[in-house]
């Protein structure tokens, strides 16, 4: 029986400087998708997938995110005082029990590799996910539990994938795996941000990943790779001929809320869907296409 996946880190310790001024008080993983901050998202996923510790890489500036997931007595009583109790439930649903998060800090901003290294002696021996806010995925069923639920059968690594133009290859760790009929590739190869003309498919690795504790131990060994960065990509492809690498093409839309253009598109997926707010949003796009604002 293989170890179930309970353990996940969140790597927030990046400057988010392509939000600029916003984020020069307000760490990007609590800026607003809608009404919930993009953390907040992640952290729902992976309690649906059955995460049960979570475990935060962070950097100096991160105290707003560290109070988000604290308790908030004097806005409860008041809530409750006031007989909001649907807001209210929406409040403590946002709280982390003592014990159940831990925070790690990444001193020097040495890549995605480097962050998930930092968390190596709060992980142990057990395999753990990790999950990157920046990827917001709208799906049926949370990308991670897809990816749990298929871990269960293959063991080893897990990544997920999903096809992206040829253009924008270079932008992505990129898999050289053949995509057949089933979700589960398995994995050749993996390049981190190739160029077109040498990338071996269009399948991009995003922000949902589950690991060995052996990836760890590569990470101990690696130097920087590209973007003079260590990466993870490199860690996991280690393990190719090892415990073995499986992509995952995920059943879902993913949105780049990492990117302005990205958050903004997620922001209007998003509230179109919430049946509070999708007639307004609605007619007020209709709106702009008749007064030809867009289009």
């Amino acid at each position: 029986m293989k170890n179930r996946v309970t353990k996940a880190i969140f790597p927030v310790a990046g400057l988010g400087t392509r939000f600029l001024p916003a984020t020069k008080s307000v760490p990007k993983e609590i800026m607003t998708l809608v009404d919930r901050p993009l953390v907040q998202y992640a952290i729902d996923e992976a309690r649906a997938a059955g995460i049960k510790e979570f475990i935060f890489i962070t950097s100096r500036g991160k105290g707003a995110l560290e109070d988000y997931f604290d308790a908030a007595p004097q806005l409860e009583q008041e809530l409750e005082a006031k007989g909001k109790d649907e807001l209210l439930k929406i409040l403590q649903a946002t709280n982390m029990e003592s014990g159940e998060i831990a925070y790690t800090r990444q001193h020097k901003a040495l890549g995605l590799g480097h962050a998930v290294w930092c968390a190596r002696k709060l992980i142990g021996d057990e395999p753990f996910a990790v999950m990157l806010p920046d990827d917001v995925i709208a799906a049926k069923t949370p990308c991670l539990q897809q990816m749990v639920e298929a871990y269960a059968e293959t063991g080893g690594n897990m990544v997920a994938a999903m096809e992206v133009p040829e253009e924008k290859t270079g932008a992505y760790g990129i898999l050289d795996a053949d995509r057949g009929d089933s979700p589960l590739v398995s994995v050749r190869g993996m390049i981190e941000k190739p160029k077109p003309a040498e990338a071996p498919s269009n399948l991009a690795v995003i922000g949902r990943y589950i690991l060995t504790p052996k990836v760890l131990d590569n990470l101990n060994e690696l130097g920087s790779g590209a973007g003079g960065e260590i990466q993870l990509t490199d860690a996991i492809a280690q393990e190719i001929d090892g415990e073995g690498v499986h992509g995952l093409c995920f059943e879902g839309q993913r949105y780049d809320c990492g990117s302005k253009a990205g958050f903004l598109q997620a922001t209007v997926a998003f509230g179109l869907s919430r049946p509070d707010l999708k007639d307004d949003l609605k007619g007020f796009l209709d709106g702009m296409v008749a007064d030809g604002k867009i289009g």
